[in-house]
């Protein structure tokens, strides 16, 4: 067989090196050093013989710091790029790999539970978005069960009447409750997979249309891009786990779905360990797609999952946390301490569980921890949801922290956790330990 040998005169030819590098030999060629024979090619012609490469500084001075990012900003400068027009730059937002996946979201998205489609209106959902989006959020989360599916209407509705690059956004949702039909939920090959066509005018009706929900209940991800107006989502939640699917079917699923183009990953929610290491080994066994990750309940109250469980996870199979509720639905706020107010979530039909947690018990209790460590949020100048929202993004396992609210004020408040970030030093994290008197032990603390 005849093998192409490459040819590079850069490379200094071993049997002639000592020649070389005491000026020897017929040509007398003094040595270089690696990488500066084209280089000093490229300088004896003369300074307008080549056009400027600034590939050539960029490679230069690698382990200084301060001349890096120069080379850096000259770099982007040549392609008609900043530095400093990045989103993060402009913004201060944190981002982080989601999982091991090389998928980057803001560490604080917006979710849209309870609040789309139900406790805010079109219009105020329009101004979190565009707050959110501005201060460099770049996840939305939504569900196909939120508002009956009008929460995925109305999200996909403010992004194309705001013409934000899809490709700038992070879209999320969940499937698992689509319908009141045997065959509209759970996590079946059928129900992940389909979906009902709307055309786009009936899309904007029923955007409009209140008593027309029942029409929005389609199953399946392609009922949500149908309402979204899209034609994909980033990641794609089982909602769920479902005990009549198997495994394999519900990965064979999830696998179909990203390679058709319908979504770009998938993931779980509310899953316990065993459950993700199981679809991992299938995904694995089959030559699957596994999940990157599991969305979990993470707050000052619900500590074990996130701290003890999913870090195992994340070490081993790359399975990263996307948490949900920091505040508690609302309870971290201090809002409920006299009473649960009559516009809160605590005072809806649907949430009768919520007015009970408060007034037990264990309710009181929390009320009586949350005085405490608003003396902690004091110190730090900062307010007690701020203090909960940092307290959830110190944990460097959590890829992203979903906010839910309900005006712009709360959003923007809650937004001003990144600038108390630095703030949780180890001893200030051992302060909140000691008051909530709930932390839990992993298996490293066991063997300490």
């Amino acid at each position: 067989m005849y093998l192409y040998k490459a040819t590079c005169p850069d490379i200094p030819n071993p049997k002639q090196k000592t020649s070389r590098s005491q000026g020897g030999g017929q040509g007398g060629v003094q040595a270089q050093g690696p990488g500066q024979g084209r280089l000093a090619r490229q300088t004896s012609v003369g300074t307008g013989a080549q056009p400027y490469n600034p590939m050539m500084l960029w490679t230069a001075n690698k382990n200084n710091g301060v001349t890096a990012i120069k080379q850096l900003e000259e770099f982007l400068n040549f392609h008609s790029l900043s530095l400093h027009e990045a989103v993060r730059c402009q913004t201060g937002m944190l981002y982080r790999n989601l999982g091991k996946s090389g998928l980057r979201v803001s560490c604080l998205g917006l979710g849209t539970w309870v609040t789309f489609g139900g406790q805010i209106a079109d219009e105020v959902a329009e101004q979190l978005m565009t707050i959110a989006y501005e201060s460099g959020v770049n996840l939305f989360d939504t569900a196909e069960v939120y508002a009956g599916g009008r929460a995925e209407v109305i999200l996909g509705n403010i992004i194309k009447k705001k013409c934000w690059r899809r490709s700038s956004l992070v879209i999320t949702t969940k499937l698992y409750w689509g319908g009141k039909a045997e065959t509209e939920r759970g996590l079946s090959r059928k129900h992940i997979i389909e979906g009902e066509t709307f055309r786009r005018a009936q899309i904007r009706l029923l955007s409009l249309t209140t008593n027309a929900k029942h029409l929005l209940c389609v199953s399946g991800l392609k009922g949500s891009l149908q309402r979204m107006q899209m034609e994909y989502v980033d990641v794609v939640f089982a909602n769920r786990p479902d005990s009549n699917t198997p495994m394999e079917e519900i990965v064979r699923a999830m696998t179909y779905v990203i390679n058709q183009g319908m979504a770009m990953y998938w993931g779980t929610s509310r899953w316990t360990a065993m459950e993700i290491m199981e679809a991992y080994s299938v995904a694995r066994q089959f030559n699957l797609i596994p999940p990157v990750c599991e969305q979990a309940e993470y707050h000052l109250f619900q500590r074990e999952k996130v701290e003890v469980q999913l870090p195992e996870l994340y070490h081993k199979i790359g399975v990263g946390a996307m948490t949900w509720s920091p505040l508690a639905c609302g309870i971290i706020t201090g809002k409920y301490e006299n009473g649960i107010p009559e516009s809160s979530r605590a005072s809806m039909k649907s949430y009768q569980w919520l007015r009970e947690k408060i007034v037990s018990e264990d309710g009181r209790k929390q009320q009586a921890k949350l005085k405490e460590l608003n003396h902690i949020a004091e110190k730090l100048s900062c307010t007690l949801p701020q203090l909960a929202v940092a307290w959830c993004l110190r944990n460097e396992g959590v890829s992203s922290v979903l906010l839910g609210t309900s005006n712009p004020e709360q959003l923007t408040e809650n937004l001003g956790a990144i600038q108390v970030l630095p703030k949780m030093t180890s001893h200030i994290v051992s302060e909140i330990d000691h008051i909530l008197g709930n932390r839990p032990y992993g298996k490293k603390d066991y063997r300490s």
